[in-house]
């Protein structure tokens, strides 16, 4: 019975022993996945069917955020302001629980209890949500926790932006 060496191990690998020292003789898995044979299984075009998000404001400081977007040219997006939010009438949320995505935004240390409300509809109907928190170097540790510990049961994912120009971006990565 043979045993393998240490080399002969490497050489099975993929791995080669030039004069230099070890090298790796395989191709990285993001270059096998760049290669033309592969290119064949990607989709070229976008997908039929746009997702809709809601937006919504969490409190009157996050006003001024959301009407800065809803400024932007968007497609299948509904802005709410959180004096619509805050009434938590049965329209309004449905509303924003018949989108694909709901996202809720407030500034840090506001209340934001609103979120409460959102997140439990969004949850029956197996929405996804996601919460920015904007302003967090402006306000203290405990404050932004106060803010935390009011949105995160309710959202699926949490984003703390020192400003509001972040927001923009992300929201346009979920398009």
């Amino acid at each position: 019975m043979t045993t393998a060496t240490g080399y002969q191990l490497l050489a099975a690998t993929g791995y080669r022993l030039p004069a230099t020292g070890y090298q790796l003789g395989m191709q990285s898995e993001s270059a096998r996945m760049s290669s033309a044979a592969e290119a064949r299984f990607r989709v070229p075009t976008p997908a039929t069917v746009a997702r809709t998000m809601t937006i919504s404001a969490l409190d009157p400081a996050a006003d001024d955020i959301v009407a800065r977007l809803a400024e932007a040219s968007w497609t299948n997006a509904r802005f709410f302001p959180a004096s619509a939010v805050a009434r938590r009438s049965a329209s309004v949320l449905d509303e924003i629980a018949r989108a694909d995505l709901a996202v809720m935004v407030t500034t840090a240390g506001a209340d934001a209890s609103a979120a409460a409300a959102i997140g439990e509809i969004c949850s029956d109907r197996r929405v996804h949500t996601a919460t920015f928190v904007v302003g967090s170097r402006s306000v203290s540790d405990e404050a932004l926790s106060r803010t935390l510990g009011q949105v995160r049961p309710w959202s699926l994912m949490v984003v703390i932006a020192g400003e509001d120009d972040y927001v923009e971006d992300i929201l346009r990565s979920f398009r």
